[in-house]
């Protein structure tokens, strides 16, 4: 029987009209899937390193925020819960079998069971987005509307999902069908020039912001895919070894900050 060895997610419960959700940033394992995981993929390379910590200012801002505590070699808690592709290209789906690099997760013979597989949709995934759905829920009944902001983070090159090098702030809003276009211009008008970035190139958005994102009911979804170029020792990296990098880290989490202010200082209560 699966034991949860840690809580799934953690919440803290802030009070503007926003949440900020970390669906990818979790580094903890099963047994079943810790077990049969090969080499390369033990280091957890696809993991959305340091979000929380990018983020940490959320507090001080009184901004609601949900992250979740375990790797999406787990489950991938942006996948849909019938695990229906979201994307056309090649990518990765609510039980992850390769790496973005292209390899095996697991060992032969070594894939989690379908019964693991159905304990982690009932007790990690289906918690996670019901406590979304509550929050965001609430948020509206108080503001008149609600947004959630989808954080997340890759490595700037990734051959098997993209062409070249990612854009330093990959902003997704479903074509603009998961939020009133004053949202993306808010976030995109902050960015610094020094940084690069598209909306709605290769991420238009996962499940989390496609699901959520729904304008007509005054509750609105916009997912960051931030270059991890932007805060990691890229030469580190490379070897699998994610470390902070000192020198960029104050400008970006600056940068995150400016963005979520963008945010609160909106107001969408007109729809």
């Amino acid at each position: 029987m699966t034991k949860m060895s840690e809580a799934a997610f953690e919440f803290e419960q802030g009070d503007s009209p926003l949440l900020v959700s970390m669906p990818h940033s979790g580094l903890h394992l099963t047994d079943e899937v810790k077990a049969g995981l090969t080499e390369p993929a033990q280091a957890l390379p696809d993991t959305d390193w340091y979000i929380p910590e990018l983020y940490g200012f959320l507090a001080e801002l009184n901004v609601s925020r949900i992250s979740a505590n375990y790797s999406r070699y787990v489950i991938d808690l942006n996948r849909p819960y019938d695990d229906k592709p979201l994307y056309q290209t090649k990518t990765t789906g609510l039980f992850p079998d390769i790496l973005f690099a292209d390899e095996p997760l697991f060992f032969a013979g070594k894939t989690p069971s379908p019964e693991h597989r159905a304990w982690c949709k009932e007790h990690i995934w289906r918690p996670y987005h019901q406590t979304i759905a509550n929050e965001l829920a609430r948020l509206k009944a108080k503001f008149g509307y609600a947004i959630l902001f989808d954080a997340h983070s890759i490595a700037a090159e990734v051959p098997m999902l993209f062409d070249g090098t990612l854009p330093d702030f990959n902003w997704g809003t479903n074509e603009g069908k998961a939020c009133d276009e004053r949202l993306s211009a808010a976030v995109s008008s902050v960015i610094d020039t020094d940084y690069s970035q598209v909306t709605n190139g290769r991420f238009k958005g996962g499940y989390i912001t496609r699901h959520f994102g729904q304008p007509a009911d005054h509750i609105h979804a916009i997912q960051l895919e931030l270059s991890q170029a932007t805060y990691l020792d890229s030469e580190a990296a490379k070897h699998h070894q994610y470390q902070l990098d000192g020198t960029k880290l104050p400008k970006i989490q600056q940068q995150l900050k400016d963005v979520i202010a963008s945010i609160r200082l909106i107001s969408l209560s007109d729809g």
